[in-house]
């Protein structure tokens, strides 16, 4: 398979149809879902020529982790739905790819068990933050002890999206025998509580409580993003959560300039939604991000072949990345720049 579209339909062949349509399906009338992918295609990349580029440099560093290069794996849950060995699997497709996985607190594999799956591997752990704070440091304290770097608390979700595709098909909690792993306080498998009294105390609570960097997913109001900084907050992901909670909110790569604008540079940006393609990618950087993170073509890529389909995904997208950097006549993602994308209509 040479593009992601073909990962995803192969995925969907594979997949019960409720499963795929929890991976894919968004919020409401899933405008934003739509818009996620269309917005990459209203932009345009302007190469430049004659600058003699010589060896391609990918790498990137963020929050003390390595990646080879600036594609992560976004949070997704219930990789257990898509291929038996579940986030197992993704973990190790993300280490023979050297990028960092953020691990889903909603995984239906235990971090320790992910990060014992994969040695070395690079991994973050995505934290929805529960109104019970010793449960909460619970769950990172599980994360430290798995050699997480990073924490990616998703403020987005103050309460579920209405997603109609679930509603459908009846799909409400995970098949039986699997859980979501991190979620066991003793002999019960806790619920993810989300909670609208979530406040920048809570991220204030939190830094307290670790010494590890924290990044938050899901901002898209540059005034929240200046409040970040003053909150201590060592990065931030542009997402619209891939179109699932609130519909209607701007595409990602619509986001993201007003972000990278608002904390000018003193924290890194991270964009999450809708990149297809290594010119995505390209796109992304040259408007101010550090780096991006996908996560439905992995997904798509574990079930249409399980740890080989994931690795192949981040594979093509890697040299699709090399092969549009060379034609735009950067030998590093660092020469990309904003006059380097324009508006194609």
């Amino acid at each position: 398979m040479e593009s992601l579209g073909e990962f995803e339909a192969a995925a969907r062949s594979r997949l019960d149809p409720a499963y795929y349509d929890y991976f894919a399906g968004g919020a409401g009338d899933e405008v934003t879902l739509r818009a996620n992918e269309a917005a990459f295609d209203r932009l345009a990349l302007l190469p430049r020529v004659l600058r003699g580029a010589g060896k391609l440099q990918l790498d990137v560093t963020l929050l003390g982790s390595h990646a080879a290069m600036p594609v992560l794996v976004a949070p997704t849950a219930f990789h257990r739905l898509a291929d038996p060995e579940g986030e197992r699997a993704t973990a190790r497709a993300a280490r023979t790819a050297e990028t960092i996985m953020i691990v889903s607190m909603a995984s239906t594999v235990a971090v320790e068990d992910v990060a014992a799956a994969a040695p070395g591997a690079e991994l973050w752990f995505q934290l929805y933050i529960q109104p019970d704070p010793a449960f909460t440091e619970t769950l990172v304290r599980r994360a430290e002890a798995a050699g997480c770097k990073a924490l990616v608390v998703t403020v987005d979700s103050p309460t579920l999206g209405a997603r109609a595709r679930d509603r459908r098909n009846g799909f409400h909690d995970l098949p039986e025998g699997m859980y979501c792993e991190n979620l066991r306080d003793g002999a019960r498998v806790r619920p993810i509580v989300m909670s609208p009294e979530l406040s920048w105390a809570h991220i204030d609570q939190l830094r307290d409580m670790t010494a590890l960097p924290i990044a938050l997913k899901g901002v898209a109001h540059p005034a929240d993003a200046r409040l970040a900084l003053d909150h201590g907050v060592a990065a931030l992901l542009v997402s619209n959560h891939g179109g699932r909670q609130l519909d209607t909110v701007p595409a990602a790569i619509d986001l993201l300039p007003d972000i990278v604008s608002a904390v000018g540079g003193a924290i890194p940006v991270l964009l999450d939604g809708g990149v297809r393609r290594g010119t995505d990618v390209l796109k992304a950087l040259a408007l101010g991000a550090a780096a991006v993170a996908v996560g439905r073509p992995v997904i798509w890529g574990l079930a249409a072949d399980g740890e080989r389909g994931a690795g192949r995904v981040l594979s093509l997208l890697r040299s699709e990345v090399e092969r549009a950097l060379t034609l735009c006549g950067c030998a590093s993602i660092d020469e990309l720049e904003p006059g380097m994308v324009r508006r194609a209509c």
